[in-house]
């Protein structure tokens, strides 16, 4: 092998006689940065490598997880093929569920609409002109039956998307398999449960930052003992990046959230982080830039390893695996010449699989207009599936791994991602770091330069700053049927008329007492609240109550 210095000779003279004569003809066209700010050089050699191969890359299934957090990857098995859907009533959406099953995807992933994500019953005044809108209204018990009614639940993997009311959720998945004869030690799947990224980015929380995460790590403590095959949390950089996070940041602040849910179950149940660190998942956005998206998988996957390694001090290989999901950017969709967003996903999709994941939502082309129609939909499973069987790309693992500008970009990628998590770090946490707004501002910020540049034209976004075109759309829409929003409140209303009432009762009275204690854990009485045919919104109510509503500081 040549040495490094024959290496940086042939480079610079490579620089001096054919790279620079070329620029002077023919200038470059644009400039050439990463998301986050950092040039791009135009040509990357073995003296960009930093570090030695067994501690910076190693094998796959092997610390630190670089290439991937199973020796065999998809050699063995394919990720989770799992569309986000959910609208109307339980009934519409148990019918989509069935349709993308028969077409091939292999794991269920739930949206809520906003009533019950915020803790309302459809019934309430608040909730009305919400009901089914941006997913599947279930306030109850019953309608989450409907909503799985004909599926087998102990045989397929659901992902839940919901935070501040997951304890109800899972309680009703729970609820419904036993009714079925299904034991919830056998459910396997995910709650999202991360309660940080909604006070950061997305905004649906109800209670204060220490009852919420109070809320949070309750639910981890008990899947960890009692739901050995669920995933208690998704923390998730997806939100981050749809708000207008850089990759590094919606890294950073993913794994400052991590670090937080960890210490705080550590410091509140005195639990060893073996015994649930494992259960951990993550949640990631794609975005079009194809190898700066596959560097940040690979990055975080080490950075994880590490940080549970030297600072929690797990012993176990699976508490240091990163298993995450991935969705295609819902941002970066256009209105304009809506069938461009095939051609964004399909790359962002192929970023996710050469980055590893275990989990892949596509979005459908027409989202950025509404809901998608199960032609849509069924496209977007479908790219997902040409990448799977026909593309090659699962043939080898890790098959951008060694590439002199994939490696730069990971260390990069981590050697910035540090600098933040170190700073929130002094901050004292990320809880306090959300109570003064450092990361909502700091996402507030890249959002503004990204819009800026977008307008500007130094990011091209195809059909809005370039190629654009004077158009009449005519694609088809999907629609919520009205008929669903009553349906909702007719069943909601007709459980609280058949519910044992003096069980109901019981059951609130109950959890208002555990919430108002710190030593016990509040979800076995959400859970009981759930058997005894308490909605969302009586449970909420409760705990509203008691830890009231939280109303967030200006950011600026």
């Amino acid at each position: 092998m040549e040495s490094t210095d024959k290496i940086k000779e042939k480079y610079d003279e490579w620089v001096r006689e054919f790279l620079l004569p070329t620029l002077r003809k023919l200038p470059e066209w644009r400039k050439f940065v990463t998301s986050f700010g950092v040039d791009v050089k135009p040509l990357y050699t073995p003296l960009d490598i930093k570090g030695e191969y067994l501690d910076k890359l190693g094998f796959p299934g092997e610390y630190p997880f670089t290439r991937g957090i199973y020796p065999s990857m998809y050699r063995s098995r394919l990720w989770t093929f799992r569309e986000y859907s959910g609208f109307g009533s339980p009934e519409d959406t148990n019918r989509r569920y069935k349709f993308l099953i028969s077409q091939g995807q292999t794991g269920l992933s739930v949206a809520f609409d906003l009533p019950t994500q915020l803790g309302l019953d459809p019934d309430h005044e608040l909730a009305y002109p919400e009901v089914g809108k941006v997913g599947v209204s279930v306030p109850e018990v019953v309608s989450m039956s409907i909503l799985f009614d004909g599926i087998d639940i102990g045989k397929i993997t659901t992902s839940f998307t919901i935070n501040a009311t997951a304890a109800e959720i899972l309680s009703m998945y729970i609820t419904v398999a036993e009714s079925r004869g299904i034991d919830k030690a056998v459910l396997d799947g995910t709650i999202q449960n991360d309660i940080l990224k909604e006070f950061i980015a997305r905004n649906l929380y109800i209670y204060p930052p220490l009852h919420s995460m109070r809320y949070a790590t309750d639910i981890i403590a008990y899947t960890s003992k009692n739901l050995p095959k669920w995933h208690p949390i998704s923390i998730s950089g997806y939100h981050f990046r749809e708000a207008g996070a850089t990759a590094v940041q919606e890294l950073a602040f993913t794994l400052a959230d991590a670090i937080e849910y960890t210490n705080w179950v550590i410091n509140r149940w005195k639990m060893n982080v073996d015994d649930f660190a494992p259960g951990l998942s993550f949640f990631f956005a794609a975005t079009t830039n194809l190898f700066e998206e596959v560097a940040k998988f690979r990055a975080a996957r080490r950075l994880y390893a590490r940080i549970m390694k030297e600072r929690f001090g797990v012993k176990k290989p699976e508490s240091m695996r990163m298993k995450f999901h991935v969705q295609t950017s819902g941002a970066a969709l256009t209105a304009q010449q809506p069938e461009v967003n095939i051609i964004r996903t399909t790359i962002q999709a192929l970023a996710a699989v050469l980055g590893g994941a275990q989990s892949l939502h596509v979005n459908a082309y027409d989202e950025a207009l509404a809901l998608p129609t199960e032609k849509s939909v069924k496209l977007a499973l479908r790219v997902q599936q040409v990448i799977a069987y026909e593309s090659g790309v699962v043939d080898s693992i890790d098959p951008l791994g060694g590439s002199y500008y994939i490696e730069w970009l990971t260390d990069t990628i981590e050697e910035e991602v540090m600098k933040i998590i170190d700073y929130i770090d002094r901050l004292g946490g990320m809880t306090k770091a959300v109570e003064i707004g450092y990361p909502q501002r700091a996402i507030a910020e890249s959002a503004y330069q990204y819009q800026r540049m977008v307008e500007e034209g130094k990011i091209a976004v195809i059909g809005v700053n370039m190629f654009r075109e004077e158009e009449e759309l005519h694609i088809e829409l999907h629609r919520v049927d009205p008929v669903s929003r009553e349906r909702s409140i007719k069943r909601v209303r007709e459980v609280r008329e058949s519910r044992d009432k003096e069980a109901w009762e019981r059951a609130l009275n109950e959890l208002r007492r555990v919430a108002d204690r710190e030593d016990e854990n509040v979800f076995p009485y959400i859970l009981n609240a759930v058997k005894a045919k308490a909605t969302v919104g009586e449970i909420s109510g409760v705990l509203r109550d008691v830890w009231g509503e939280y109303k967030p500081p200006s950011i600026y």
